[in-house]
């Protein structure tokens, strides 16, 4: 089951701990992402090593293709698809990866609300 995080909560620890836990959300939300569409090849270790390795370089490129891939969990979810990749990717080239949190964040959240069942 995908989790949803607060928006603030998480640039906040971002922030606090110097990129530290923006590399555990990374982890995080590669493994959602790969949870919800069920996707075996998505591989959430992998895509920390080689943002770890590449000291941020493939981070750039991961928020590209993560983009890439929330369209089609909005598509999934039955939301209208906002391909935001060449956003992410430009801001994530001029450092500000904290906004793509933000934003992927609560494209995130919003595909959890539109996938859970109101009572």
């Amino acid at each position: 089951m995908i989790q949803k995080r607060g928006i603030p909560e998480v640039i906040i620890l971002s922030l606090v701990t110097c990129g530290i836990y923006l590399l555990y959300w990374i982890y995080a939300f590669s493994t959602d992402i790969k949870t919800y569409l069920d996707d075996e090849t998505i591989n959430p270790g992998l895509e920390l090593l080689l943002t770890v390795v590449t000291c941020g370089l493939y981070g750039i490129y991961w928020f590209y293709k993560f983009g890439k891939l929330m369209c089609t969990c909005q598509e999934k979810a039955g939301l209208t698809v906002e391909d935001n990749s060449i956003i992410y990717i430009i801001l994530a080239a001029f450092g500000l990866f904290i906004v793509n949190v933000g934003l992927m964040q609560n494209a995130m959240n919003l595909i959890v609300d539109a996938s859970t069942p109101s009572i």
